[in-house]
C-alpha cells in the first residue's frame, strides 16, 4: 500500500521534469484540444478460438491532449499525461497511439504468460470445472475534474481482476500547472511542517462526514488505525477547495470503496504558502 503511493507520487514528480527543462515557456495560447483513444479488446489466455476458455477483458479509454501553445508545450503536456495515465516512464516519450499500442502489448504478455500453470491447475480441479481466476480484466480510463487558464486537474481510474476473491479500483489525481508544465505536489501548496495540522483537517473532515465526534469512533465504522490516516499527496484541484482520494486498503477495507475526503481553502488558511494555490490559480476568487 504505502510503496504504491510512494511510487505514485515519484513518478508523478519525474514525468513533469524528465526530458523537459521545468522552466516557464512562452505559450501561445492557453487552449487545450483533446483528442481520444479507445481500445476494446479480449485476449484470449490460450492459443484457441474457444471463446468458452479463459480470456482477459480490456478496455482503454485514453484522453489525451493534442493542442496546446507551441509544439514543445504540447510535447511536455503529452509527455504528463502518458506517464501518469500509464504509470509507466518507461513509454512517456511515445506518441499517444504508440503508448496505448505498448501498454497493452505488454499486458497482454504477461497475461499469456498464465497459460503455463491453467493446465495444470484445471487438472487438479473435478471434471469439467474451469479454475475461474483466470478470467482477467483490466479497464483505464481517465476524465477532466476541473480546468481554467492556469491549472488542469484530472483523474485516472484503474480496475483490475488478476485472480482471487475480487478485483480492485482505483484513481489517482493528477494536478498541473499550466504556466510552468509542471505537476503539483503538496510541497507546493502548503508551508513546511504541514503534514500533522493537514492531517488534523482530514480527520475533522472525516469524523464529520460520518457523523461521529471523536477520531476513535472512525474505527467503529470500518477505518483502520487512526495513525495511517495522513497525506498521501493524491489529490485534485477546483476553486473551492482540495479533494483527496484514497484507495482501497489504504486506511480502511475493500468493502469501503474509494473514500474521498473534500476540504474547503478556507479550512487550511492556517498551513498555505503566503503565494498559496487560490492566489496562483484563483485570483478573481481571492479578490472576492
Amino acid at each position: 500500500m504505502n510503496k504504491t503511493t510512494i511510487l505514485t507520487a515519484i513518478i508523478v514528480c519525474s514525468v513533469a521534469c524528465g526530458m523537459f527543462s521545468c522552466k516557464k515557456t512562452a505559450q501561445t495560447s492557453t487552449k487545450i484540444v483533446f483528442d481520444s483513444i479507445v481500445v476494446k479488446e479480449q485476449i484470449p489466455l490460450l492459443e484457441t478460438n474457444d471463446t468458452t476458455l479463459p480470456f482477459a477483458d480490456v478496455k482503454v479509454s485514453f484522453i489525451y491532449p493534442t493542442k496546446f501553445g507551441n509544439q514543445e508545450d504540447l510535447a511536455r503536456l503529452q509527455q504528463i499525461f502518458i506517464g501518469t495515465f500509464f504509470n509507466d516512464l518507461h513509454i512517456d516519450n511515445l506518441s499517444p497511439k504508440e503508448a496505448v499500442d505498448a501498454y497493452i502489448a505488454d499486458y497482454k504478455e504477461e497475461y499469456k504468460k498464465l497459460s503455463n500453470t491453467y493446465y495444470d491447475e484445471k487438472s487438479r480441479l473435478p471434471k469439467d470445472e474451469t479454475p475461474m481466476w483466470y478470467w482477467y480484466y483490466m479497464y483505464n480510463s481517465n476524465k477532466m475534474m476541473f480546468q481554467n487558464d492556469s491549472l488542469l486537474s484530472y483523474a485516472v481510474e484503474y480496475s483490475d481482476y488478476t485472480g482471487g476473491a475480487h478485483g480492485s479500483h482505483r484513481v489517482t489525481y493528477v494536478n498541473i500547472d499550466l504556466g510552468d508544465l509542471v505537476t503539483i505536489s503538496e510541497e507546493d501548496i502548503f508551508v513546511p511542517n504541514y503534514k500533522k495540522p493537514l492531517t488534523d483537517v482530514i480527520i475533522n473532515h472525516l469524523m464529520t462526514q460520518h457523523n461521529v465526534t471523536v477520531p476513535d469512533s472512525l474505527i467503529n465504522i470500518g477505518f483502520f488505525n487512526i495513525d495511517e490516516i495522513y497525506p498521501n499527496n493524491n489529490f485534485w484541484l477546483d476553486d473551492k477547495g482540495i479533494h483527496y482520494a484514497y484507495n482501497q486498503y489504504e486506511i480502511a477495507p475493500y468493502a469501503m470503496g474509494v473514500i474521498d475526503v473534500n476540504i474547503p481553502y478556507e479550512d487550511l488558511s492556517a498551513i498555505l504558502k503566503p503565494d498559496n494555490v487560490i492566489q496562483k490559480f484563483f485570483p478573481k476568487k481571492e479578490n472576492q
